[in-house]
C-alpha cells in the first residue's frame, strides 16, 4: 500500500519540531538524534541532503556544510504516533560534534558509564 506523503499529518510539538533519528544505512548503527522543522524536513526530502533545525542557533543546518560530514538520505520512515522520524542515511565522517562516529558512545554498564569510542582523528 502506498499514499501521498501529508507533511501536515506529522504531530510537531508546540515548538514546531519533530524527533529526527539519523541511522546508518549499512551498519544500522544510531548516529545520533536531533530536531527537524517543516522546512527543515522539505529541504531534505527535495535535495536529499540532511538539515536539521539548530534548537541552541534557532536556525536550519544543513549537516556537515561546514565539516564536511554530510548526511545523505536514502530512506525516511516515520513512526505510528507520526511523532517521529527514522533516516537511514549514508553518513561522510563522523556523525557526533565530538569527531567520534556516533553521539551514542558512552554506555552505562553496572552503574558505570563506559566510553566506546574515541573521536576520529
Amino acid at each position: 500500500m502506498s499514499r501521498e506523503f501529508d507533511l501536515e499529518s506529522l504531530r510537531f510539538d508546540a515548538d514546531g519540531l519533530i524527533p529526527a533519528i539519523a541511522q546508518d544505512d549499512e551498519s544500522g548503527e544510531v548516529l545520533m538524534l536531533a530536531w527537524m522543522n517543516r522546512t527543515a524536513l522539505q529541504r531534505t526530502l527535495k535535495s536529499g541532503r540532511v538539515t536539521y533545525w539548530s534548537r541552541s542557533r534557532q536556525e536550519l543546518w544543513e549537516k556537515g556544510l561546514s565539516s564536511g560530514h554530510r548526511q545523505s538520505l536514502i530512506d525516511l520512515r516515520v513512526d505510528c504516533d507520526r511523532d517521529c522520524i527514522l533516516m537511514r542515511v549514508r553518513q561522510i565522517g563522523p556523525a557526533c560534534h565530538t569527531n567520534r562516529p556516533s553521539c551514542f558512545f558512552t554506555a552505562v554498564r553496572d552503574g558505570q558509564e563506559v566510553i566506546l569510542s574515541a573521536p576520529v582523528e
